[in-house]
């Protein structure tokens, strides 16, 4: 009878450990949705949880009162049986009661850390939010129960809080790279594949980048005069793939419109005569340096999925397009024309062939740099960008400089423009 008395006193012990671990490792967000879905006891936990000062000191009671009992109880009942069984023994009998003593605080120790405490907390670190529900009904009795204690107990540790200057607990939000090192995690064991990885991954990247490092730079944008002929304006939508096409007056700096590729061959197959101005639509203007989720908030409310990049002097620096911002999140999705061209060809020898207008953003994220000489400086947006900054001059066939784990050399030149590079690790 004893021993089963010690036995229900860990028991509760391990209750109330569990208890404890359990509220303080459940995610609040997985309690609400339980409770949203008409859990009783998760809202109960929630409650419980809002006012940890009151869940602890109950807790702290159940603990400390149980703990005592078992070591004052279990000491001496246990110690004068034992005590019985060993004070006739040769040689050990003269020491039976320290014997006697010693063995049983051992044995309630063990079992009591083991049972009451080592126990109960794993379980409720495997199942927090379960077992979290299922307490928090007893817990919140208790706490009534023993309001007087509890209340004493909450008061004296806010006053002791107060002394010592100590900060209120207060709920930490979730941080961006919290939320990233649990996707890196769920894709490791599984539970996301490591495309989703890379799509949840790029999408927080989005709000860092700038429309300068998604547009088509100004020398590759194909434009349409607006008073050339059909003939001239068809060899040129015809020899592209692009979704919209500045509309100019003489210049690529006076743009007068936009016009969808899709509204062009609607025209084509009616076999109306070409009228560009009223094709286009209002060129929708930004600035290169503003940020890319601003510009897709500027093309779900303006409707025109493109948008004109100017630099500061107001001169145009590219275009961006939806396409642009989508392959920002998804990667790359090359037109059947497109499949054969890759930005980064790796070579039998371990090099790589780089195109010299593959963007800063997405050669740091290959290769894995976190920075590049000089980059803060924002001088340069492509590969080619950088070698002519570096050098210092325009660049030739055969250059080469040296960055951090990576030696760069210049492979072909279009122009003054570097077309392609080798890249190699150290």
């Amino acid at each position: 009878m004893d021993i089963l008395i010690i036995l229900l006193l860990i028991f509760l012990n391990g209750l109330f450990a569990m208890a404890e671990i359990a509220l303080i490792s459940s995610r609040k967000s997985k309690l609400e949705q339980l409770a949203r879905q008409g859990d009783i006891k998760a809202g109960k936990a929630l409650e419980l949880s809002k006012n940890p000062n009151t869940f602890l000191s109950t807790v702290q009671i159940g603990i400390t009162f149980t703990g005592i009992f078992a070591g004052a109880y279990g000491g001496q009942r246990l110690a004068e049986i034992l005590n019985g069984f060993l004070s006739p023994l040769p040689f050990i009998g003269h020491f039976s009661g320290i014997i006697s003593i010693l063995i049983v605080v051992l044995s309630i120790t063990y079992l009591s850390v083991i049972f009451g405490e080592l126990v109960p907390k794993r379980i409720a670190l495997i199942f927090p939010e379960t077992i979290a529900s299922l307490m928090s009904l007893p817990m919140l009795y208790l706490s009534k129960i023993n309001f007087p204690l509890v209340k004493i107990m909450s008061v004296s540790t806010e006053k002791i809080l107060d002394l010592f200057q100590i900060p209120k607990a207060q709920d930490q939000p979730v941080s961006e790279e919290e939320i990233k090192l649990l996707i890196r995690e769920g894709a490791r064991l599984g539970i996301f594949n490591l495309a989703e990885k890379d799509i949840v991954e790029r999408t927080f990247r989005l709000a860092d980048k700038k429309v300068s490092t998604l547009m088509t730079p100004r020398n590759d944008i194909s434009w349409l005069e607006v008073d050339a002929t059909e003939k001239k304006t068809s060899q040129i939508i015809t020899s592209k793939s692009y979704s919209y096409y500045p509309v100019c007056q003489k210049s690529l700096d006076k743009i007068i419109g936009l016009v969808r590729t899709k509204e062009l061959l609607v025209h084509y197959l009616k076999e109306e005569n070409l009228d560009l101005k009223k094709l286009m639509r209002k060129p929708v203007f930004v600035p290169e340096s503003m940020n890319a989720l601003k510009v897709l908030e500027n093309f779900k409310k303006s409707g025109i999925h493109a948008a004109v990049a100017v630099d500061e002097y107001g001169y145009t620096a590219g275009l961006v397009t939806i396409t642009d911002l989508l392959e920002a999140i998804v990667g790359d999705i090359p037109t059947v024309d497109e499949q054969e061209e890759k930005d980064i060809i790796k070579r039998e020898d371990g090099s790589f062939l780089v195109d010299g207008l593959l963007s800063i953003e997405e050669f740091k994220e290959y290769f894995r740099i976190r920075k590049l000489p000089e980059e803060q400086t924002g001088s340069y947006r492509s590969v080619g960008g950088l070698i002519t900054h570096l050098l210092g001059k325009i660049g030739k066939e055969g250059d080469r400089l040296d960055i951090p784990h990576f030696n760069l050399e210049v492979m072909d030149m279009d122009g003054n423009r570097v077309d392609k590079l080798l890249v190699r690790r150290k």
